[in-house]
């Protein structure tokens, strides 16, 4: 008896092959990133005690009031399916006494993350980010390091029309006295601002500037910024930031509006938007968090990172190629006759044990199928088994890009060691 077809979960997807192909080099391009960087990779579970994200990301914000994922297991512990990925490093950073063994600990992740918000262009309520987090250093120079990184794997993945964004958004001493005067600012005009706004006035003012909203964004032309107010000690710091990133070729603008919508967030802050993208147009973010440590039970340490979303960042990436195009170095093996299948299947594994990619049909094809298939497959080449060339021990070797085909020796095929003998082999045809 068949049922009804199950689907999948409002603001869930599936990520089919086509896609999946982009999403892996994405994440091919923030690992090689991260080695060049010497950042090591770290993977926490996608769930984690309440407490760590409503004290670490802050009881008001928008993600704890609004966003969480949260249930009670069978024991009644209060869980939570983790919104973003610096609560949880931060976390096995205290744990595990990362800190101890060694002065500055460099890691990176990616997975997936939980937010019970409206599902739009590139944003899901099971979404994907990978990020990268430095904890143990106060220096301006790790600040224009992860920077660095951050905007150099926008560049590895072709995002041209990128701009980079800094501010300084000081600490919670220097936030005192941009409060009164931001009060003062918004408190004739209060009524005026969207519900939102309101709400966010009374538990954290400066997250105001981050409403999307025109009118909103129209009264806040002349309030007070918090660059304004930051310490000697912290404006020197951000200005050795930039000189950093000015030493580093990267560009940037300062934006003293801008703010990071966690709680956690001190001093350098930074977006990472896109032009493309329209109005929600941030592909990544990040900021420093030297107090983080401490509120969830460590010793004070200072700590930056950012994050960035995979499905923005797909959005933000030139189109993809057209279909047919070629760049796999790999084999697809038809055969002429069945009775060759055994000898496929044995050339397809003995391509694999060399490193490469190689495939056959399994469903009995005809040829035309067969090379139908093989021009799918995306693989540069096509190896054909049929019956005059198998009786003079040969093959025929199918360039998929220009079509051209040459017999090769099934033979020496079979006996190359390596992936480099195999690219001489076929390079001299």
């Amino acid at each position: 008896m068949s049922g009804e077809k199950i689907k999948a979960i409002y603001g869930t997807r599936d990520i089919l092959p086509v896609e999946a192909d982009i999403w892996r080099k994405i994440v091919t391009a923030v690992s090689k990133t991260a080695d060049e960087y010497n950042y090591g990779f770290i993977h926490t579970p996608i769930f984690e005690a309440t407490e760590l994200f409503s004290r670490g990301i802050g009881e008001a914000s928008d993600v704890v009031t609004k966003e969480m994922y949260t249930f009670r297991d069978q024991g009644d512990r209060s869980l939570t399916l983790r919104p973003e990925g610096t609560a949880s490093v931060v976390r096995s950073y205290i744990e595990h006494s990362m800190g101890s063994r060694q002065g500055l600990v460099k890691v990176w992740y990616a997975g997936p993350m939980f937010r019970q918000e409206r599902p739009q262009a590139g944003r899901f309520r099971q979404f994907y980010q990978f990020g990268f987090e430095a904890i143990g250093s106060l220096d301006p120079s790790i600040d224009a390091e992860i920077i660095a990184a951050n905007y150099n794997i926008m560049e590895s993945l072709g995002i041209d029309d990128k701009k980079l964004y800094v501010n300084s958004i000081g600490m919670p001493e220097e936030r005192k006295s941009h409060k009164k005067a931001f009060s003062d600012f918004i408190k004739p005009i209060l009524d005026e601002f969207c519900v939102d706004c309101k709400k966010r006035f009374m538990t954290n003012p400066l997250r105001m500037f981050d409403c999307k909203r025109e009118e909103c964004i129209a009264l806040l032309k002349d309030a007070p910024v918090m660059f304004d107010y930051l310490s000697a000690e912290n404006r020197k710091h951000f200005d050795t930031v930039c000189e950093f990133l000015n030493h580093a070729g990267i560009s940037y603008e300062l934006d003293k509006k801008m703010v990071r919508g966690l709680d956690y967030y001190t001093r350098t802050a930074w977006e990472i938007k896109c032009d493309k993208l329209g109005s929600q147009d941030a592909i990544s973010g990040g900021g420093r968090y030297d107090l983080l440590v401490e509120q969830l039970g460590g010793k004070p340490t200072p700590g930056i990172g950012f994050a960035a979303g995979i499905e923005r960042v797909m959005l933000a990436m030139p189109e993809k190629e057209p279909e047919g195009s070629r760049k796999n170095f790999g084999f697809f093996i038809v055969v002429r006759d069945s009775r060759y299948k055994k000898d496929a299947f044995g050339l397809v594994m003995k391509i694999r044990k060399l490193g490469l990619p190689a495939d056959m049909d399994y469903l009995g094809r005809s040829l035309k199928a067969q090379m139908k298939q093989a021009d799918k497959s995306g693989f540069c080449y096509s190896i054909i088994l049929a019956e005059d060339e198998m009786a003079r021990g040969k093959a025929v070797l199918r360039n998929m890009v220009d079509s051209r085909q040459f017999e090769i020796e099934l033979n020496g095929l079979l006996k190359v060691k390596n992936a480099i003998q195999l690219g001489e082999m076929i390079g001299r045809k």
